[in-house]
């Protein structure tokens, strides 16, 4: 149906009409379309595009053959808007063109595609708007969808629409975050409409509109169809709709010539419509293009462009009709004419799949050209196109260790696809074949571990890492590091006894000295001693060497895979290094914005914000956190969106805000599994205790707080600083005796670490516990080694346990001082009840002005969105270079900028720079 001829979708219009008003005043949207076929949603995206008026229009179509094909849906799409592909950042512009084949690839980097997409729309969408249609979204090569979801998902004030449509039933197209509409059948006088376009006897009437069950495409076609077969209709109910069409489809298709069936078999098998290469492969079946007439004389197929240099099948099913009526035989014959016809170095990677196709047992060129292919694949991050070649290799292969070497490779490209069941299964697969090469066994069995450590399944992950290092142990020993040091991070999620003993592995390897993972285990190995967090034989033991000492030695010897300086972070944080754990993941995540790397970014910025929240920097926190939580759910990774959730619960309970709180940490407390913790749940009991201490609620706290002296999380970063929130809880209960083995291992834990801030909290500790002028003496000496500036939240902490002890020993006056301090940080944090706790000791000294004070700050007003990009303007960054940074839009900066000026009382972006300071520049 053409547009304006849409009969009884007044509803989807009226959708469609709202999110083209809102693109004409700069809102960007998206909308996706799902319904079995023929139920219109084509016609609905040609309906938008009708109604686009002057608003550019990009459009593309899946297609089954190609979702083998790295970018290949991408490239049809963004065809008409590579004229806007200069605008793009450095990184970007590099992206698409590798990604295109454009220009060079990239290597096993991930390239930022998706940041690319998402500005060259921006680009292109400016000053008129953008409609986006795709069509058969569910046949998108997985690299190109991945892609369109994420700008989909970015994409905010550039005057953008995205329509997709998605077939049920086949395929897929899974698109968590984007609004949906499913089509249901017309109603039935819009389908008499349709079918009263065939004159049709009553009876027959009736049956077919009961068979198309308001299906468009069925009450169209299945008249037809009736005709050609004499007027037989089978009852209703008696094939599923889809098989009934294409038995009309085939039908129609029958009657043709064969040499016309052939030449529609050939289109059918390539599928991308190039009528060159099909009438090249088609002259070896014996049909020209003269036989094509036939074909579209019967309306079957369209010529799909101006000049003729492509054909379309009418519908996708006619094309399903074409190809599974043909015998094997000629399925096979013209997969071989089609791999015989693309013979050009551009098709390379077509003609590899058809070879595969027309294989039937073992076929090493076959093989080895997928393996190319694959390659190819890999480093342009077609990370699932490389995986189904390298599998289809394998399959291939003639030879067992060919077979085993491929299959491994397959699993590591669906691991960098983020395809863990898949990886899952061909690692388990290549395991079972015949193979005996060390090093292929170890990549196998690192691959295995890693799906199941990213689905939960801690504890297997971490044999497959042990086993994995055992392998290649002699043969190979930095590799058996990089597997151990992996194996660090899955045994923190099992219990100090697992990760004790993969630190005494680590340390036990044969490393040469030059290996640049040689000073890495030293510095691993003071996380614990045998059965016990910290390093406990002080006689024994000495001060961790500070981070930066460590990674000198690692660079003075060369390169280290970049999960082991993640994993780094995390062992400085739980040594207390928190300000160098800070400095390596904020240099690692401005590496990952330098490459558009959007998907490695949550897991250095998890690092980031835990430094920040240790040291009351809760602002940054925020911001990092938000921003890293919504790349998480942009890129699909659970396991992030576990832990931000938890830590913003984290900031939620500092400003008592308990319904946020309690929503972040149930996200956090989600996806535990049978013996594990959920990632965010240290954190997350941490979080729903310090709410419960600020509001009051003193033996909830204290029981929250006390689950995390348990296995398998008392050794997890966030439990031990929790520590001293136990302690206070402990003491305002009345039952003192419950935090003296905690706070017995806290302080070993400060022993062992030697940082003054760590020192104070102990003192801090033993004043909530000490009676008399030895607390005074406690609080006195701890606030003198409490950093006030780069730790204020625990130096504030301390002043109001200090003030509230002197309120109580009536000395009220000396009272106020502390108080003050204390109420300062609070009120400028925004940390509500621990600022009306402040307010209220004030009050009972007698003090004046006790009343509501600000929350906050300069910047209070903003959201943290807007706070981030307030920052980054005011640094003198241009908004596509804050865009860049943000794998955000220009369009979506400027906006977010433009309403965070009233909040901050300015005017202009000159005015930025006098706010630096109070924005926490």
């Amino acid at each position: 149906m053409r547009a304006g001829e849409l009969h009884g979708r007044k509803p989807e219009e009226d959708a469609i009409a709202e999110l083209l008003a809102g693109a004409r005043a700069g809102t960007s949207s998206s909308l996706v379309l799902r319904g079995e076929p023929g139920i219109g949603k084509t016609a609905l995206l040609d309906h938008a595009a009708a109604a686009a008026g002057d608003m550019r229009l990009v459009r593309g179509t899946g297609a089954e053959f190609e979702a083998e094909l790295p970018f290949a849906g991408l490239q049809l799409l963004l065809r008409p808007a590579l004229g806007s592909l200069s605008a793009l950042p450095g990184p970007q512009r590099e992206a698409l063109e590798a990604a295109f084949g454009l220009g060079p690839a990239v290597g096993p980097e991930p390239m930022p595609v998706g940041p690319a997409v998402l500005s060259l729309l921006a680009e292109h969408a400016e000053g008129t708007g953008l409609l986006c249609l795709v069509d058969d979204a569910q046949w998108l090569d997985r690299a190109s969808r991945d892609a369109l979801l994420f700008a989909a998902r970015r994409l905010h004030a550039e005057g953008v629409v995205m329509l997709f449509a998605a077939r049920d039933g086949e395929g897929s197209f899974p698109s968590p975050g984007l609004p949906e509409l499913r089509l249901s059948g017309l109603g039935p006088e819009a389908a008499a409409a349709l079918i009263d376009r065939h004159p049709l006897a009553p009876a027959v009437r009736r049956r077919l509109l009961a068979e198309a069950g308001g299906n468009p495409l069925a009450l169209l076609e299945l008249p037809v169809a009736l005709a050609a077969e004499g007027g037989g209709v089978s009852p209703p109910g008696a094939l599923p709709l889809t098989s009934r069409l294409q038995l009309a489809f085939h039908g129609q298709v029958s009657r043709l010539p064969e040499a016309c069936q052939s030449l529609l078999l050939v289109a059918a098998a390539d599928e991308t419509g190039e009528l060159a290469v099909i009438l090249r492969a088609a002259a070896a079946l014996g049909a020209a293009v003269e036989d094509l007439s036939p074909a579209e004389r019967a309306g079957l197929v369209l010529r799909g462009d101006a000049d003729g240099t492509t054909i379309r099948f009418r519908h996708p099913l006619v094309r399903a009709a074409v190809h599974q009526r043909a015998p094997l035989g000629q399925r096979l014959a013209v997969h071989r004419a089609l791999a015989a016809a693309l013979d050009s170095p551009e098709h390379v990677d077509r003609r590899a799949w058809h070879l595969a196709a027309a294989a039937t047992g073992a076929d090493e060129e076959a093989a080895a050209a997928l393996e190319r292919t694959a390659a190819r694949a890999r480093e342009r991050s077609g990370h699932e196109a490389a995986a189904a070649a390298y599998e289809r290799a394998a399959r291939l292969s003639a030879e067992p260790a060919a077979g085993a070497r491929r299959e491994a490779l397959a699993a590591e490209a669906a691991l960098e696809a983020g395809d863990l069941e898949r990886a899952r299964v061909l690692g388990g697969r290549a395991a079972r074949r015949p193979g005996e090469d060390p090093a292929v066994n170890a990549r196998i069995a690192q691959v295995r571990a890693l799906a199941d450590f990213w689905q939960g399944s801690y504890s297997a992950a971490h044999r497959l890492l042990v086993d994995g290092a055992g392998l290649v142990r002699d043969t190979d020993p930095g590799r058996a590091a990089v597997l151990l040091i992996q194996a660090v991070h899955t045994a923190w999620y099992l219990g100090e006894r697992q990760l004790a003993a993969t630190l005494d592995r680590l340390a036990a390897l044969p490393l040469d000295g030059a290996d640049p993972l040689a000073p890495v285990a030293p510095y691993l190995a003071h996380l614990v001693r045998p059965g016990r967090l910290g390093h406990l034989d002080r006689g024994r033991s000495e001060r961790p060497p500070p981070l930066g000492d460590a990674l000198a030695e690692v660079r003075r010897r060369g390169r280290v895979p970049e999960q082991v300086l993640t994993i780094l972070c995390g062992a400085a944080l739980a040594l207390g290094q928190d300000a160098d754990a800070h400095g390596l993941a904020t240099a690692l995540a401005a590496e990952h914005r330098a490459r558009g790397g959007a998907g490695r970014l949550p897991t250095v910025l998890f690092f980031v914000a835990e430094g920040e929240v240790f040291t009351g920097r809760h602002p940054d926190a925020l911001a990092t956190a938000t921003e890293a939580l919504g790349l998480a759910r942009a890129t699909g990774q659970q396991q992030w969106i576990s832990q931000f959730g938890s830590v913003l619960a984290h900031l939620d309970a500092a400003r008592g805000e308990e319904e946020a709180c309690r929503r972040n940490a149930e996200e956090g407390l989600a996806g535990a599994t049978a013996g594990t913790v959920s990632p965010g749940a240290p954190w997350a009991h941490w979080s729903l205790g310090l709410l419960d201490l600020s509001l009051g609620r003193a033996e909830a706290a204290l029981t929250r707080f006390e689950r995390l002296t348990r296995e398998p999380m008392r050794h997890h970063i966030c439990a031990v600083r929790s520590t001293p929130d136990l302690v206070e809880s402990a003491v305002r209960v009345g039952a003192p005796e419950r935090a003296a083995e905690p706070l017995a291992r806290f302080e070993r834990w400060a022993g062992a670490v030697r940082q003054p801030w760590a020192d104070a909290l102990v003192l801090r500790c033993r004043g909530l516990l000490a009676d008399g002028d030895r607390a005074e003496a406690f609080y006195t000496a701890a606030l003198e080694l409490h950093d006030r500036d780069g730790r204020a939240v625990e130096y504030a902490r301390t002043a109001l346990l200090h003030g509230e002890w002197l309120r109580r020993a009536r000395r009220k006056a000396e009272a106020r001082g502390s108080l003050n301090d204390a109420l300062e940080v609070f009120d400028r944090l925004g940390m509500r009840p621990w600022a009306e706790r402040a307010r209220n000791e004030l009050a009972a000294t007698g003090a004046q002005g006790g009343g509501p004070g600000p929350a906050g700050g300069a910047a209070v007003g903003l959201t943290p969105q807007e706070l981030q990009i307030a920052r980054l303007a005011a640094q003198g960054l241009s908004n596509r270079d804050i865009a860049a940074q943000l794998f955000l839009s220009h369009r979506t900066v400027g906006h977010h900028l433009y309403k965070a000026y009233p909040k901050l009382g300015i005017a202009s972006r000159s005015e930025l720079r006098d706010f630096a300071g109070r924005l926490g520049l």
